[in-house]
């Protein structure tokens, strides 16, 4: 996150860094998951067994075995981490297997055959332990009878390119799983299960994150119709008709849930709070604008920066901090484009041109989970910094900023400007967090010269 700004010195940068990187650090399983594990089964009475999926599985089934072989020293420890490539961490009694996420693939319906191979073998008098992070739906992979994996990677990219909300998305997920929607529950019944949950999802909903495996389903199936048919172009009617005759998801008050329960240990909200504990100790009013925001990430861009103009003109000095997930929907004119970039790079793309170079304003817009669309690959950017200057150092390369937004190419445009935030894995998952910093017309480091910036 370097870039060479006239403007902006290295100071507000390094802030904006401190306040994301505070915001993950809440959410790290180390931190969050121990004080909320369960008591193991006594030794020679049953097994600990631990189904763990998710971007943060590896590290949370990790933080679990440490706990439990400091605090439980003979606790019988097993199980199976679900995780995105790249997001392995070293384990001793938990198998670890990588697989392909947003798009589900061969790898993940196979690891997820062997989870629900595992979840048939658990008896009575076991634990089953399960860890949930973001990501989760994606990883999980293991059509209803009657799908097939190609059907699922089908419709997931159909669902993504839509710009649906993860709620509708993961209403269709559920219905078409045999480990998602209450479906991992049914399995494991009458087993007791504690399922711990790192939110990602707006709201903090149980039976939206990871697609809800151990929890009721609270959608119904005329739902998922209504999801599939808005799509464009429409789905296959054959595939349609197959999807329609599916069975429900087990629902409230269902028995097998009878001895489920569920807690969450860490979401957005928590991490919004950190980073703004940072931006107060920094000199900056904190404005929460909360972790349950769903748009599309160009109009809330716009919106965003509405705001930090007028604090701007008022002479307030704020940091404008919000969660969420910002989508991006690709239109008729982007189809066969190869542009990089994930939701949070075309936020700051889109900030950069609403706040036209308007000075003391400065922006960070990144995935806390440390990789932001691109290819899927450990090594992709986490997102982009944004700040007066921008614009004009990318004409002074010939960069067409709005050139590079109408054709969803985003981490292209910040790379050239040595702009991208590069992280690696976080091995956790609260999803987008973004940060606007928000200079008093005073500050030594803004001269409040606009045209300094062109």
């Amino acid at each position: 996150m370097a870039g060479n700004d006239p403007e902006t010195g290295p100071e507000t940068r390094a802030v904006l860094k401190r306040l994301y990187d505070a915001a993950v650090r809440d959410a790290l399983p180390e931190y969050c998951l121990p004080p909320h594990l369960p008591a193991p089964p006594e030794p020679e009475q049953g097994r600990l067994v631990i189904f763990a999926i998710g971007k943060a599985a590896a590290s949370m089934a990790a933080v679990a075995e440490d706990w439990y072989d400091k605090h439980h020293p003979g606790t019988h420890i097993e199980g199976l981490a679900l995780t995105r490539y790249g997001h392995a961490r070293p384990t001793r009694h938990v198998e670890v297997l990588e697989a392909g996420h947003p798009i589900p693939d061969a790898a993940g319906e196979a690891a997820s055959k062997r989870l629900l191979r595992l979840a048939e073998w658990v008896g009575p008098d076991d634990l089953a332990l399960v860890l949930l992070s973001g990501g989760g739906s994606a990883l999980s992979v293991q059509p209803m009878h009657g799908l097939t994996l190609e059907d699922e990677i089908f419709l997931t990219r159909a669902l993504l390119s839509s710009g649906r909300p993860i709620g509708d998305i993961n209403c269709v997920r559920k219905h078409i799983s045999r480990i998602k929607g209450g479906r991992l529950a049914e399995m494991l019944h009458p087993a007791r299960s504690v399922t711990l949950a790192i939110s990602d999802v707006a709201g903090d909903n149980p039976s939206t994150i990871a697609s809800g495996p151990t929890v009721p389903d609270t959608t119904a199936k005329v739902r998922v119709m209504a999801v599939l048919d808005s799509l464009k172009p429409p789905i296959p009617d054959e595939l349609r008709a197959r999807i329609a005759a599916l069975p429900e998801t087990p629902k409230p008050n269902d028995e097998v849930f009878a001895h489920a329960s569920y807690r969450l240990v860490a979401s957005g909200t928590g991490s919004l709070g950190a980073a703004a504990a940072i931006a107060r100790a920094e000199g900056y009013e904190p404005v929460a604008l909360g972790d349950a925001i769903e748009d599309e990430a160009r109009d809330l861009a716009e919106t965003h920066a509405s705001l930090a103009l007028a604090a701007r003109a008022e002479g307030r000095q704020i940091a404008i901090i919000s969660g969420g997930e910002a989508g991006v929907t690709f239109g008729e004119a982007a189809q066969g484009e190869t542009g990089k970039g994930g939701p949070n790079q075309e936020y700051a793309l889109a900030l950069a041109i609403a706040l036209d170079g308007a000075s003391g304003i400065s922006a960070l817009a990144a995935d806390t989970d440390g990789i932001d669309g691109g290819t899927g690959a450990a090594d992709d950017p986490a997102g982009a910094i944004v700040t007066p200057s921008t614009l004009a150092r990318a004409r002074e390369k010939g960069l067409d900023a709005r050139a590079f937004l109408d054709r969803h190419d985003s981490g292209t445009f910040f790379a050239e400007l040595g702009d991208l935030v590069t992280t690696g894995p976080s091995y956790t998952n609260v999803n987008d967090f973004r940060a606007i910093l928000v200079a008093a017309a005073e500050s030594p480091e803004d001269p409040d010269r606009k045209d300094k910036a062109e």
